[in-house]
């Protein structure tokens, strides 16, 4: 795939300076960029390998532009214009082309023009797929699950009965969306199952990392609003509502039925008490422990940092100690206060 300087310019709205009819094939870095390929400079720590660099075009400032000895794509946000031009010249392949024979389709399933659907793929009765939509190989689609016009499923998406993805959804492979909720009563030491006979409602415009799981409602719907990314192996309990153009980083686990507002930035390997609510505006860093409430915009953080094992070995014995430590302070408020 290839685009002149002057169409990719169009496509990312930036000012062009330089050969409107060079042609570029693919994105790179700036410092291993070459002919053909476009780079960007978003941060001005790396400003140095500009004057260096072999690509054909770089996105950047307006104030960077009078240092760049090639043609240069000129946005006040080069690193969007990174995101819109990998874009366009994108070369990754479909998940599926066509309906492949080996796919089993069940006779009232519903599917939209230009339909794709992978070998071995199941669809299941009730089902209705969007125009446009892709089921890679492998795939299971439940009874009456709905997915929006080009939503796409890579390969060994499962997703259970009864869930409802929007439009330009994109689900990576060995994500299971719909399977039960943690749900369970206890008889006198015998867990007794509880049936989850809610579903999953996913809205539009959100992506779903790789062997992510998302699970049904107990009784009413787990919930993720439109324009919500989520990473690779996170786990989302039953009931938990995500609000409007939260991203969620790597290996998080949220527990039932909390509810986390709109915009909000969560760290990877983060881990989330249930039945309780986030704000909007959150900002959770990294292998947080969020135990309690958060009501107020902000950036928050729990843990300790890595230190050499002997430092972390004093900290831990200390930590352990901090209980008796507070008791013995507690006793000398109150004598210095008797000798007030």
């Amino acid at each position: 795939m290839n685009v002149t300087l002057q169409e990719l310019a169009g496509h990312l709205g930036a000012e062009l300076k330089g050969d409107p009819g060079v042609k570029i094939t693919r994105v790179n870095t700036l410092d291993k960029a070459g002919p053909g390929e476009v780079a960007f400079l978003s941060d001005s720590k790396y400003r140095h390998l500009l004057a260096e660099t072999k690509a054909a075009a770089v996105i950047l400032k307006a104030e960077d532009s009078v240092a760049c000895p090639v043609a240069s794509l000129v946005m006040a946000d080069p690193y969007l214009g990174f995101a819109l031009a990998a874009q366009r010249l994108d070369t990754t392949p479909a998940p599926a082309v066509d309906i492949h024979p080996s796919a089993v389709i069940a006779e009232d399933a519903v599917l939209g023009e230009g339909v794709a659907i992978g070998a071995n793929a199941v669809i299941e009765s009730g089902v209705v797929l969007g125009a446009g939509v892709i089921v890679g190989p492998g795939c299971f689609v439940g009874k009456n699950t709905r997915l929006g016009a080009r939503t796409r499923l890579w390969a060994n998406v499962t997703l259970y009965h009864n869930v409802v993805l929007g439009s330009d959804c994109l689900v990576q492979s060995g994500a299971v969306i719909g399977a039960d909720g943690f749900g369970y009563a206890n008889n006198k030491g015998e867990w007794v199952k509880i049936p989850q006979l809610g579903g999953v409602v996913i809205g539009n415009r959100v992506e779903i990392g790789a062997c992510t799981t998302i699970d049904r409602g107990a009784l009413g719907d787990t919930r993720i609003a439109d324009n919500v990314i989520i990473d690779n192996q996170c786990q989302i309990a039953h009931n938990v509502e995500i609000g409007y153009g939260t991203a969620m980083a790597g290996g998080t686990i949220m527990a039932g039925s909390l509810k986390v507002g709109k915009y909000c930035i969560i760290g990877g390997a983060s881990v989330f008490n249930g039945h309780m609510e986030i704000c909007d505006g959150v900002t959770i860093t990294g292998m947080a422990m969020v135990m309690r409430p958060i009501t107020e915009p902000g950036v928050y953080s729990s843990g300790i940092p890595l230190q050499t094992n002997k430092e972390w070995r004093k900290t831990a014995a200390r930590v352990m100690r901090i209980d008796d430590m507070h008791k013995r302070l507690s006793r000398l408020e109150k004598q210095l206060d008797k000798k007030d």
